[in-house]
């Protein structure tokens, strides 16, 4: 992966606090144990966005949103989102907002590169 772990940086959008590094930390690995061996993506990963509104047993809170991206390429020039199958990616949500409690929502990013970059930021 182009960014490894002290890297991370890149993968949060906003200010870099300790505590957003620690959760896109934890995610970063959860989404790369999932995805690296099995689907052998040219470059996956778990972004910080911002926070959005979950609910923890019957109390609205407000929770860190992380973005899953795997894309395959040739040459980082152009790329496109991997088709996972559905069960892949509600196992990454189930893993990531259980072993995150901070974590209220996971999307998966569709989105070709162009018109987006690979990376978030």
């Amino acid at each position: 992966m182009p960014f490894p772990r002290t890297g991370l940086a890149v993968r949060i959008i906003g200010e870099v606090t300790e505590e957003k590094l620690e959760v896109v930390r934890k995610a970063n690995a959860i989404v790369e144990e999932e995805l690296l061996e099995k689907y052998e993506p040219w470059q996956t990963f778990a972004a910080l966005l911002e926070k959005g509104t979950g609910v923890v047993g019957d109390t609205r809170v407000h929770g860190w949103i992380i973005a899953v991206r795997a894309v395959t390429s040739r040459d980082a020039m152009t790329a496109d989102a991997m088709q996972l199958p559905w069960s892949t990616l509600q196992k990454i949500e189930s893993r990531i907002t259980r072993e995150i409690p901070t974590v209220t929502r996971v999307l998966y990013d569709l989105t070709p590169k162009p018109p987006a970059t690979i990376e978030f930021e």
